[in-house]
């Protein structure tokens, strides 16, 4: 959540000094970008685990690695640390940036694994293999993303990456461990090409654990085709020692809504993309491998901008939040509705809904209209599915949520400083109870 980005949801409850909220791959922490710095936070209990102060300026992005010793910012603000158009690749046991990625234009996002790091510019995505000196794999070119949209699998044997498309609503996704290179040698005028593994390439050598950071709009779902292989993409170098490595990858194209692309999300093994548009009222999860839509999922009928969407661990469910303050927990699989039982808000309308006569569970265990099973002959709205479980924050403003190391807990991170534990009943559903409550930057200095 980069808060130095324009937005309709802008508050003054923002936090000052406050530019910038994410968490780290499996939600145990978060980072938090300042105007003096940055921090890390252990997320249950919460705990300030490091901080880094800085005198001459701002971080406006701060990308963790698990709970490695390495990082990635790019300076941000009103005096920035560093330019916004680099990337600087921080190593928190040496105190210092060890590596640097200088672009041509502002870096929107960046997002890192293992053995990749990926950086988002308004209209491209460059991939690059995580090194001592970073080796630039792929460049992709996307429709205008300002919000530097992308999600990145965060498993060791899965690397799907998701990426708005070059059409407005289209998702692009990319195996990453498919990428195919073919190495041509120039010797006395002639050519010899031979294929090289792309598994062969090495990744940064050493990945510590820090102990600063702890321990370890369509009709119908026929309407949505399956991905299509637009072409095979080429991405071309050339080496000191007279050699060509040319490397090509497949990109398989989802058509998932109608307008812009507002907010992007994959699962830790990259199996399922979920996704939605800048009108917000509709969820749509997909299967990576083959485009099918898996699941339409309604958070309401007014229009939201929808700033974060997280699976859980085992990818079973859906947490969504917005800038109404609202979270919204959703179930993906029809097993985890088998004996649910349980109202909207304890017979209540929340904030965002319409409520249609009665609602019953569906076989999801989520809630949708009684008239259901008329959804041949009614509007597509009496077939839509509804959370069945989900909770306001006391302020209306930008927020962004994940599932807590805790079973059946959510986590969210708030503009304005605030953290906030909530848990959920997984049979009832309904409102959720708060279990903590908390300001990370003002309690911690306090």
């Amino acid at each position: 959540m980069n808060l130095t980005r324009p937005s309709t949801s802008s508050s003054s409850a923002d936090a000052p000094g406050l530019l910038y909220a994410g968490f780290n791959q499996d939600f145990g922490c978060f980072a938090a970008g300042l105007d003096s710095g940055f921090r890390i936070f252990n997320c249950d209990p919460l705990k300030e685990k490091m901080r880094k102060d800085f005198d001459d300026g701002g971080v406006s992005i701060v990308e963790m690695l698990f709970r490695c010793n390495y990082l990635a910012l790019v300076g941000g603000g009103k005096n920035p640390k560093f330019p916004p158009n680099k990337v600087i690749i921080w190593d928190d046991s040496k105190s210092k940036g060890i590596a640097g990625l200088e672009f041509r234009s502002e870096v929107k996002n960046v997002k890192l694994r293992r053995d990749r790091i990926v950086v988002v510019l308004s209209n491209k995505v460059f991939v690059y293999m995580f090194s001592a000196q970073p080796q630039k794999l792929h460049t992709f070119e996307t429709i205008d993303n300002d919000k530097g949209l992308v999600a990145l699998s965060s498993s060791q044997n899965h690397a799907i990456l998701a990426f708005p498309g070059r059409q407005k609503g289209h998702i692009q996704i990319v195996d990453l461990n498919t990428f195919h290179t073919t190495t041509a040698v120039t010797r006395n005028n002639n050519t010899y090409p031979y294929p090289t593994n792309s598994s062969s390439f090495s990744s940064f050598p050493h990945h510590r654990r820090s102990s600063s950071f702890g321990s370890s709009s369509f009709g119908s779902n026929n309407d949505l085709q399956p991905p299509s292989i637009l072409e095979r993409r080429q991405s071309v170098s050339n080496n000191s020692s007279g050699s060509t490595t040319v490397m090509t990858t497949n990109i398989s194209i989802i058509p998932a809504h109608t307008g812009k692309l507002s907010c992007l999300s994959v699962n830790a093994d990259g199996s399922k993309c979920a996704s939605a548009s800048e009108k917000g009222t509709l969820i749509r999860v997909f299967d990576t491998a083959t485009g099918k839509l898996l699941n339409e999922l309604r958070r309401g009928v007014d229009r939201a901008e929808i700033y974060s969407i997280a699976f859980n661990h085992d990818s079973t469910r859906l947490c969504v939040s917005s800038d109404k303050g609202t979270v919204h927990i959703f179930n993906l699989d029809a097993i985890l509705g088998n004996g649910v039982n349980h109202s909207p808000n304890n017979g209540a309308a929340y904030y965002g809904e319409v409520v249609v006569n009665n609602t019953i569970p569906s076989p999801s265990g989520n809630r949708q209209s009684s008239l259901s099973f008329m959804k041949d002959l009614l509007p597509k709205y009496f077939s839509s599915e509804w959370s069945f479980a989900h909770f306001k924050v006391m302020a209306d403003c930008r927020c962004i949520c994940g599932f807590g190391q805790e079973r059946n807990s959510v986590i969210v991170i708030c503009a304005d400083g605030s953290f906030y534990k909530y848990t959920f009943d997984p049979r009832k559903g309904g409102e959720c109870v708060r279990e903590d409550y908390e300001n990370f930057l003002r309690s911690q200095d306090d």
